[in-house]
């Protein structure tokens, strides 16, 4: 039970009213003198300690120690006494003894300040936040030593106004370094002093690729693939919203749409005084519609490009769907309390209140008119292996809506194919890159403009097994550390504690 206090002789435990009392004393056996090293004994007098030690069944452990005060054996000795030390048990000056130290910091560790002193007094081990916090400040960095190949990304301390840089092992996802601004010069700075840095995988940061270069010539950089990707979903949501005319005309629209009827005559009211002649505030002013509602009308060719699927959330009557169409074509006027005996004779739980939700949407009726951009975007960049048959037909329609929406979805799979590092994906690109200039995707040709003015990042990005993976992970566990402190800490404590993680 009391196996961390075996350094010294325990006298008593008694029962006290907040927890268990031990009386202790230290041994009788000689120690070195802490100046000359001389063996001593001889006692001048006595020292009480009260010190706090790891919690019993709940309960607190407070021990008093006695310790003695030695005199030393030799004559002109210039200091004659000096208080023995308990190592392994006590550190001088503390109330605390080593094992209950390092409990609270680890605990400190991981909570910071006001969540530990929280959690410390259900402990049955109460400190303060303010003591939490020097318990977690004396807690040593780990000597890191940089590693060759290292990942380098920036992180957020207040969005959109300060930033800092976090540097990594790219193999092992140690911390090596924060610094703390995303400046290309403090980076350049950081990594003059490391010389030897092989390879640095970044996203496609300009500030961190010059900085890279200027520092590190010889260094391979790394654009990550990750980032690339998403770039290039980016990009892909453009082209799909440019072709909304073509793909939107796949299903039929809903008949009876209240939202589709009223778009198609607001349209046609506005652009007949379009012809008119009468501007866009007399326009507003006449139709008792906004000025940008207006203006947003006189931009588009056709009302079509308006037309929005709606979402549904699935629900317990979508597998009676066919039976509710067939009987409502067959007979309009069936009665609502006939349609809810039938599904529940086929099994159907839900109540009578969803029934008549879903048919009041027209989910019964037909099709959904439309897919969305998103939705269709989705479809394009997922892998085909990973999609429902349902999804597959949807995607071989949008595709075939128009000979760009085809050749988007062809060139997004080749390009996904790169992604997985191999010998010879270099030359793949440059093909890759010279049939997206062919082809009338123009925010696709910018995408490719990208990769051509950081092509040597990107091509080692799609032949070397590195990446900026545990960067990301990082990141993401900064992002807690941040969120626990509720930005009350300032810089210097969060990049304490990034570096212990």
């Amino acid at each position: 039970m009391f196996s961390g206090l075996s350094a010294v002789t325990i006298e008593d435990v008694a029962d006290d009213v907040d927890g268990l009392l031990v009386t202790a004393r230290t041994r009788s056996d000689p120690v070195p003198w802490p100046m000359c090293g001389t063996p001593t004994a001889r006692v001048h007098g006595y020292h009480r300690l009260t010190v706090a030690d790891l919690p019993v069944d709940g309960r607190r452990v407070v021990v008093r120690l006695r310790v003695r005060r030695l005199l030393c054996p030799l004559l002109g000795c210039p200091r004659q006494t000096f208080r023995e030390q308990i190592p392994g048990l006590l550190e001088r000056h503390q109330r605390r003894t080593m094992r209950l130290t390092h409990q609270i910091s680890q605990v400190a560790r991981e909570l910071c300040g006001r969540a530990t002193a929280r959690l410390t007094r259900t402990l049955a081990a109460p400190v303060s936040r303010s003591t939490a916090l020097r318990l977690l400040r004396r807690l040593p960095v780990p000597r890191q030593t940089v590693p060759g190949v290292i990942g380098v990304y920036d992180f957020a301390l207040r969005r959109r106004h300060r930033y800092a840089t976090i540097v990594i092992d790219a193999e092992s996802g140690r911390r090596v370094a924060v610094l703390p601004d995303r400046e290309a010069a403090t980076l350049e700075t950081w990594l003059r002093e490391r010389p030897g840095i092989e390879v640095v995988c970044r996203d496609g940061s300009a500030a961190y690729a010059e900085a890279i270069r200027r520092a590190l010539p010889d260094a391979v950089q790394i654009s990550d693939r990750w980032h690339l990707w998403r770039n290039l979903c980016d990009k892909v949501l453009l082209e799909v919203r440019a072709h909304t005319a073509c793909w939107a005309t796949i299903n039929p629209p809903r008949p009876g749409g209240v939202r589709e009827q009223t778009t198609r005559e607001r349209w046609n009211k506005i652009h007949a005084l379009l012809g008119q002649g009468v501007g866009l505030l007399d326009r507003a002013r006449r139709l008792n519609l906004a000025l940008n509602t207006v203006k947003r009308y006189a931009r588009i060719p056709e009302p079509t490009t308006l037309r929005i699927a709606p979402i549904y959330r699935p629900t317990l009557v979508d597998p009676y769907r066919e039976h509710l169409r067939a009987r409502r074509a067959a007979d309009p006027t069936v009665p609502l309390t006939h349609l809810l005996q039938e599904i529940r004779e086929q099994g159907y739980r839900g109540s009578a209140n969803l029934l008549i939700r879903y048919l009041n949407q027209g989910r019964a009726d037909g099709d959904r008119p439309v897919t969305t951009a998103r939705h269709a975007t989705r479809l394009i960049l997922t892998n085909p292996k990973h999609l429902r048959p349902k999804d597959t037909a949807l995607l071989e329609k949008v595709t075939a809506a128009c000979p760009e929406m085809t050749e988007l979805a062809t060139l997004v799979g080749r390009f996904a194919a790169l992604l997985k590092p191999a010998a010879g994906n270099d030359r793949l690109l440059t093909e890759w890159i010279t049939a997206t200039r062919a082809a009338a995707l123009p925010h696709l040709r910018g995408f490719a403009h990208g990769l051509e003015l950081d092509r040597a990042a990107v091509n080692a990005g799609l032949t070397l097994p590195f990446h900026n993976g545990r960067t990301e992970g990082v990141n993401t566990h900064t992002k807690r550390i941040m969120r626990q402190m509720h930005g009350r800490a300032g810089f210097g404590l969060l990049r304490h504690r990034i570096l212990l993680a």
